[in-house]
C-alpha cells in the first residue's frame, strides 16, 4: 500500500465495486419486471457475454501493445455510458428485453477491453514476490462493499425499482475510468505486427498444459455456476423465497464469503498454487444444491457463504500463479485466451439452460448445473501439470 499506483488501482476497483455489487440484481429484475422469465434474461445475459467473446482476442493483443491504463479509462468510460443508457431506459418505462440486451453488448465490449489490461497492469505496478498480498488487498475492499451492497440493493429495487441502481453503478465506473487513467503506465514497444503477436500468444497458451487445461475446466465451471446462480437464482428466489429481497441476502452472504476468503489469503500463502485454485472452487456447487433441494433461506445462506470463500481463495491463488509463471510481455494475450475459453461457454450455457427450464424443472437444472461444477474440478486436479505450479518463493 506503500505504493502510490497501487493505491490509485486498489480505490478504483472499490469505487467500481460499490456500483456493481448492485448491478446483477438490479438487471435480472429490470427483465422480471418487464414481463421476462427466465428465457428473457437468458437472452440478456448471453447478450453481455458474447462481444467479450468476441472482443477479448483484440484486447488482449492491445494490453501487450499499448498502454493498459489508458486501455482501462477507455473500457470502464464505456461500461458507465452503458449503464448510464439502461437506468435511463428502466426508469422511463421503455424498458424492453432488446433495449436490455443492447445495453448488455456494450458492457459486455467494455469488459474485453479492460479484463487483459487490469490482469497485466497489476504485475506491472507490484513486484513478483509481493503478488500474492497485492491479489488478496485488491479484492478486499471489494469484498467489503459487495457484503451490504446487494442487500441495500435488494431493498433499494424492491422499494424503488432497479433503475436508481443501475445509475449509480454507471456513476462508479465513470469516477473509476478517471482514476485509472492517472496511472500513466508505460505502453509496450511492440516489435512484430498484432497477427504475429496473436499467433505467438497461442503458441504460448498451448505449450502450458496448466493453462489450457484450467481454462477448459473453469469453461465448465463458470457456465455451470452462472447459469445455476444467476440465471436461475433470481427465479427461484421469485419463486420459492421473498423475491428481490431475499436474494439480495443470498448476494449478500455470497459477498461476504468473498471478503472471509479474501482475510485467509493475507494470512494464508498457499505453495501449491494450482492446486489450491482448482480444488477451492468446487463448493460452489453446494448453494445450486440447496436451491435445488428447495431447503430453507438460512441453509442457502450459509452455503453461499462457503462458496464465497472458496471462490476467492481460488481467485488470488489463480491470479497469483498466472501472474508468477506468465512473462510480464505475455500476460495481456494470456489472460485473453483463458477469459475467452471460460467466457466462450457461458452464452451457451445461459440459452441452453433457459431452453431446459422450458423442459425441466429447476430442481434438476440446479442439480445438473452443480454436478458440472464438481466435475470439472475433479477432472483438472487429475493434470499432472497443475501440480507443479506453485509459489514462487522470496
Amino acid at each position: 500500500m506503500r505504493n502510490a499506483a497501487f493505491r490509485r488501482f486498489v480505490t478504483a476497483s472499490l469505487i467500481s465495486a460499490a456500483g456493481s455489487a448492485m448491478a446483477p440484481l438490479a438487471l435480472a429484475y429490470s427483465v422480471i419486471e418487464q414481463g421476462g422469465g427466465a428465457g428473457a434474461l437468458g437472452v440478456v445475459l448471453a447478450t453481455n457475454t458474447v462481444p467479450t467473446v468476441l472482443f477479448l482476442l483484440v484486447g488482449g493483443v492491445l494490453a501487450d501493445r499499448v498502454s493498459r491504463s489508458r486501455l482501462l479509462f477507455l473500457g470502464n468510460l464505456l461500461a458507465a455510458a452503458a449503464q448510464g443508457a439502461l437506468a435511463v431506459v428502466v426508469a422511463t418505462g421503455h424498458a424492453t428485453t432488446t433495449s436490455i440486451a443492447v445495453c448488455g453488448f456494450v458492457s459486455g465490449t467494455a469488459v474485453a477491453f479492460a479484463v487483459p489490461a487490469a490482469q497485466g497492469a497489476v504485475a506491472q505496478i507490484v513486484p513478483a514476490e509481493e503478488l500474492p498480498q497485492a491479489n488478496a488487498l485488491l479484492r478486499l475492499p471489494g469484498n467489503a462493499v459487495k457484503v451490504l451492497g446487494p442487500a441495500v440493493g435488494g431493498g433499494a429495487v424492491a422499494v424503488s425499482g432497479p433503475a436508481w441502481a443501475l445509475a449509480w453503478d454507471a456513476l462508479t465506473f465513470a469516477v473509476a475510468a478517471l482514476l485509472l487513467r492517472g496511472l500513466r503506465l508505460d505502453a509496450p514497444v511492440p516489435v512484430t505486427s498484432a497477427l504475429s503477436d496473436l499467433r505467438q500468444g497461442w503458441t504460448g497458451f498451448w505449450s502450458r498444459t496448466w493453462l489450457w487445461t484450467y481454462t477448459v475446466s473453469g469453461t465448465v465451471l463458470v457456465a455451470a455456476w452462472l447459469a445455476g446462480f444467476q440465471l436461475l437464482g433470481p427465479v427461484v428466489a421469485a419463486e420459492r423465497y421473498a423475491g428481490a429481497r431475499d436474494w439480495g441476502l443470498v448476494q449478500g452472504a455470497f459477498a461476504a464469503g468473498l471478503l472471509a476468503g479474501t482475510v485467509v489469503c493475507l494470512r494464508w500463502r498457499p505453495y501449491r498454487l494450482m492446486v489450491v485454485a482448482v480444488a477451492a472452487g468446487a463448493p460452489l456447487a453446494v448453494p445450486l444444491l440447496v436451491m435445488g433441494w428447495g431447503l430453507p433461506l438460512p441453509w442457502l445462506l450459509l452455503a453461499t457463504f462457503l462458496a464465497g470463500v472458496g471462490l476467492d481463495v481460488a481467485i488470488v491463488a489463480w491470479t497469483t500463479a498466472f501472474q508468477q509463471h506468465v512473462p510480464q510481455g505475455e500476460l495481456g494475450r494470456m489472460g485473453a485466451f483463458n477469459s475467452v475459453g471460460e467466457r466462450l461457454a457461458i452464452p451457451v450455457g445461459y440459452l441452453l439452460t433457459a431452453l431446459a427450464a422450458g423442459t425441466w424443472d429447476n430442481r434438476t437444472v440446479l442439480v445438473a448445473c452443480a454436478a458440472l461444477v464438481v466435475a470439472a474440478a475433479v477432472l483438472n486436479l487429475c493434470v499432472r501439470d497443475v501440480h507443479r505450479i506453485n509459489a514462487t518463493r522470496d
